[in-house]
């Protein structure tokens, strides 16, 4: 027997965080010809193309939704919360989406 989750719509997942597997709930809701192990497998391959773009240093645009890239950002002092010492941050790239 498949066990479905609730279906979800726009103003009840207002300022709510999703996790991945409720995002596969979802969808596989929503999609009812598909599996929901499908689904899964479809979403994992679409955030592993993501962050493979982005490691790869390349910008990833999703016309509608958004676009994800990486930001440099600079080495900078930091300070350790436990005793207060200044401390030297060294420069990354971290991950940015804009809407």
């Amino acid at each position: 027997m498949k066990v479905r989750a609730p279906r979800f719509s726009g103003q009840a997942l207002k300022g709510r965080k999703v996790i991945k597997s409720e995002l596969v709930q979802i969808i596989a809701n929503r999609n009812p010809h598909l599996f929901q192990r499908d689904v899964e497998n479809i979403v994992n391959a679409i955030f592993d193309e993501i962050t493979d773009a982005l490691a790869g240093g390349n910008r990833v645009e999703l016309r509608g939704f958004g676009a994800f890239s990486v930001k440099n950002r600079p080495a900078r002092s930091g300070r350790n919360p436990r005793t207060g010492e200044s401390v030297h941050v060294e420069e990354k790239w971290v991950p940015f989406f804009k809407t």
